[in-house]
């Protein structure tokens, strides 16, 4: 037997987007200074302290903490992590913003448990898959599982309401089932059943049907469900190519709707161009590409499918979020990764990124027991 070092491509790659994620993060807090009087401090301790420094030793406790450890307790981090997202509905320690409850209140501190939540939701999916992978290639327990996997998640982060965290949890939970051996074509059906189901969330959801119908149409309404993506664009559209230089941005400053939190890729398009946003793609895009292999090179099934869950999770939000800042899809609301404000969702990001390294450096067949 002999161990794998770590990926250090993939390591790399991680470390470059944490630390131009902070780069920018910082230039898209410039505008919070003049609309709501946040000192530097205020902006960037939960970033900073929070997110990337208890997020890195996390990245090293879940590094070291041997697999089987994660496998063995995936049903009780899974309904920890279910328990824990129901507290935002419990008054005096849920905290609600803009008709959604998806904070819990901790003294000065405030955290989304949703975060926990779709980690927790892949490792037991990982588990579970992994158990009777077998039997995927049957529609019946295909379907089966997907809805035994996603009922919970669903039923709590469509009641925050919270719907693009949800599309990012069933693309990653999708992913595993494909990996794991469902059919091309029961995945197709599902994703006909995942239409039906959105159609219906936009009879009654009012919002969502505004943001679909914003999406077919940016112009129709200005002032309200438009607002968001016409600043978007005129935010993108002015960086050109090179864009405007760091801190230079102009509808940070009083015009665009959350520049540190899900609008924070049209300020990269701004003051960066397409070139910097372009780098910003090409990045996760790579990061995509290496997890994923780490998920193909894993040493056993779980590991494999957590590894693929875990990349989905991360890549797939980040593309969701700059799609729909560029107009392809309608707005998600979900931030992205790595660089939007929020100290649980870089955390949570790091303390994925250690599981990735650990799954990278397990323990692999020699050459000459591979043969045998």
């Amino acid at each position: 037997m002999k161990i794998k070092k770590i990926d250090k491509i993939f390591l790399a790659l991680s470390v470059t987007l944490v630390f131009v994620g902070f780069f920018v993060f910082t230039s898209a807090s410039f505008g919070l200074f003049v609309r709501k009087g946040f000192s530097l401090g205020d902006i960037l301790f939960s970033q900073a302290l929070l997110g990337i420094f208890l997020g890195t030793i996390a990245l090293f406790v879940f590094l070291y903490l041997p697999l089987r450890i994660i496998r063995k307790y995936s049903l009780y981090i899974f309904i920890g992590s279910a328990l824990m997202t129901l507290l935002v509905f419990v008054p005096g320690i849920g905290f609600a913003h803009g008709g959604a409850h998806r904070w819990i209140l901790l003294g000065p501190l405030s955290f989304q448990p949703s975060e926990i939540l779709k980690l927790g939701t892949v490792i037991y999916s990982a588990a579970l898959i992994a158990l009777f992978k077998e039997r995927l290639s049957s529609f019946k327990y295909a379907l089966g599982f997907t809805a035994l996997i996603t009922v919970i998640p669903a039923i709590i982060l469509l009641a925050e309401p919270d719907t693009g965290t949800f599309v990012v949890l069933f693309i990653a939970i999708s992913s595993m089932l494909i990996a794991g051996g469902m059919k091309l074509r029961h995945f197709l059906v599902l994703i006909l059943i995942s239409f039906v189901a959105v159609a219906v969330l936009a009879l009654v959801r009012p919002y969502i049907k505004d943001r679909v119908l914003t999406f077919f149409d940016p112009s129709r309404d200005p002032q309200g469900a438009s607002y968001q993506i016409q600043k978007s664009f005129i935010a993108i559209g002015s960086g050109g190519i090179t864009g405007r230089g760091f801190g230079q941005s102009i509808q940070k400053f009083g015009s665009l709707p959350e520049p540190t939190g899900d609008s924070v890729f049209a300020v990269v398009g701004e003051e960066f161009g397409f070139v910097g946003g372009t780098v910003i793609i090409i990045l996760f895009f790579l990061f995509g590409l290496r997890g994923l292999r780490i998920a193909h090179t894993a040493s056993d099934p779980f590991s494999g499918l957590l590894a693929v869950g875990i990349v989905i999770l991360i890549v797939s939000q980040s593309f969701m979020n700059i799609a729909a800042m560029l107009g392809l899809i309608p707005l998600t609301g979900v931030p992205l990764v790595f660089i939007s404000h929020g100290g649980t969702a870089i955390l949570l990001a790091l303390l994925e990124i250690g599981i990735l390294l650990n799954i990278s450096k397990g323990v692999t067949a020699s050459k000459d027991q591979r043969a045998k």
